[in-house]
């Protein structure tokens, strides 16, 4: 069976859209200090496990966020997995700037990087390269420690332009 070229009805910024709202997603925040000491970060849905030897992460960022200029190789940032009991803080981290850190909801980790214990879990990580594509950056990160605060009985999951839990196991992948 040969598919015609016509069957692809979408493209460009479209195409990207329609296929990635498709697909679900995990939801982290990612925070971390500023030069000054001040904290900074953003909720994101692009972060991902590069590989476990070594351990390392990617995240994608818009160069044009507030946090972008912050990213950069040797700065040690905090990436906290959410389930659906954190709902609040991928809301909050997802607004303005301004209102992220208002609540003192968070505690200063290693090197003034926020942690927020309300997270299921949370990962110490070191940025070690940044790619930066058109408007965008791929960002390289080196796991250093990790706690576990719970195990995610609903994990939070982004799909369709909202958040969502996810429901019955359908098999195990081992």
């Amino acid at each position: 069976m040969t598919i015609e070229s016509d069957y692809f009805d979408l493209s460009g910024p479209d195409a990207l859209k329609t296929v990635f709202r498709n697909h679900a997603t995990g939801i982290s925040l990612v925070t971390a200090a500023d030069q000054a000491g001040n904290p900074i970060g953003f909720t994101a849905s692009s972060v991902t496990s590069l590989g476990s030897n070594p351990p390392l992460v990617s995240l994608n960022i818009a160069q044009g966020s507030s946090t972008y200029p912050e990213v950069v190789p040797g700065k040690l940032m905090a990436i906290h997995t959410l389930d659906a009991e954190s709902l609040e803080l991928a809301i909050r981290l997802a607004g303005p700037k301004e209102l992220r850190f208002t609540d003192n909801n968070f505690s200063q980790g290693p090197e003034g990087t926020p942690i927020f214990t309300d997270a299921s879990s949370v990962l110490l990580a070191r940025v070690i390269n940044k790619f930066e594509v058109a408007s965008n950056a791929v960002v390289v990160l080196s796991a250093e420690n990790a706690h576990l605060n719970r195990f995610c009985e609903t994990p939070l999951v982004y799909f369709q332009r909202g958040y969502h839990t996810i429901g019955a196991r359908l098999q195990d992948n081992f």
